[in-house]
């Protein structure tokens, strides 16, 4: 008898599970930091980029590799330094000799054939060799002399990066921050997280996780997020949003006009609805919520608009003028026939 076929209910609410499981072995050895997590996560199951920020001490490398141990894929870490060169990411030709006498070109892979990336402290390094993961990132392939090589599947890259420490560093240029789709803010632990972290680190203790999904499974799982509804509702509201960030556009607020030199270009609407999808799977939801789009907007957004000298002036950074702007940009109105469809 022939196994009756799952529904897409079934199929979210073991992908909630999968997502919980996931983060309850993350939870053993990373304490708090839910919403960081969240967004990891958000960004792993729809093919998404990460740069984590965040004082020295805050467990990001730490937080990057145990997520690698839980997940069956393989895992390389790059430490950016000011030395380091394009191809000890991507990869060279070298010329080898054969028994016959002779001579070919052999390609032998970088640290970023792989499907877990860490840059380390990714500003520490010239733009030259920052540039080198951006086709890795956009098209998930590295391009060596002639020849084109595809990056494994699934593929993406965690970057982290020191906010105080600026000297001797390159800032990352605009064209590669908006290949993240998050810039996640990694903040002190509350005062009760800390005593829990200086209780668990002090112990000779060594935490075991489990492995919790294959490559093969987070793929199908990527497809999945890809298949939750999204509304023309939340497509309006997405849109509206994004343009309200560009100060020349003649739907932003006044505020926008008078703090902000640029705003975010259409990318960001793409990975507010993905990353909507995201949360909303790992829900165990059908459909994409305006709260799902607001609950990620920060992230999202915080590299893609620029402030101004006047918003520096009355002390008022880019996150408080996206959350000034969630309060002021309202939701469209569902006509009362739809609601109750």
């Amino acid at each position: 008898m022939a196994s009756k076929p799952r529904s897409l209910g079934d199929v979210l609410q073991e992908f909630s599970q999968h997502r919980r499981l996931m983060q309850e072995e993350l939870q053993k050895v990373i304490v708090g930091q839910s919403a960081v997590i969240e967004q990891i996560f958000a960004a792993v199951f729809t093919r998404g980029h990460c740069l984590l920020v965040g004082v020295p001490g805050l467990a990001k490398t730490l937080m990057v590799s145990t997520l690698a141990q839980i997940l069956d894929i393989r895992f390389k870490r790059i430490q950016f330094t000011p030395d380091l060169m394009p191809s000890d990411i991507t990869g060279t030709n070298v010329l080898e000799e054969e028994d016959s006498g002779r001579r070919n070109f052999r390609f032998v892979e970088g640290p970023v054939f792989t499907n877990i990336l860490l840059a380390d402290e990714i500003n520490r390094t010239p733009p030259k060799t920052q540039a080198a993961l951006l086709q890795a990132m956009q098209e998930r392939e590295v391009t060596v002399g002639q020849e084109t090589y595809p990056l494994p599947e699934p593929f993406f890259t965690i970057a982290t990066q020191n906010p105080i420490e600026q000297e001797g560093t390159y800032p990352l240029p605009e064209a590669q921050l908006d290949r993240f789709m998050f810039d996640i803010k990694v903040d002190y632990p509350t005062a009760d997280e800390e005593e829990r972290i200086l209780a668990s680190t002090t112990r000779s203790e060594k935490v075991e996780v489990r492995k919790v999904l294959s490559g093969k499974a987070i793929i199908n799982l990527q497809k999945l997020v890809g298949s939750v509804a999204v509304s023309q509702y939340i497509i309006q509201y997405v849109s509206r949003l994004v343009r309200a960030t560009r100060p020349k556009d003649e739907t932003a607020p006044g505020f926008i006009r008078e703090l902000v030199d640029w705003g975010a270009g259409p990318r960001a609407g793409q990975f507010l609805i993905q990353g909507g999808k995201a949360l909303a799977a790992m829900d165990g939801r059908f459909s994409v919520a305006i709260e799902d789009v607001q609950k990620i907007a920060v992230p999202v957004l915080r590299h893609r608009i620029s402030t101004n000298f006047q918003a520096q002036a009355e002390g008022l950074n880019t996150e408080d003028v996206i959350e000034r702007l969630l309060r002021e940009t309202p939701p469209p109105v569902i006509p009362k026939y739809e609601r109750g469809a």
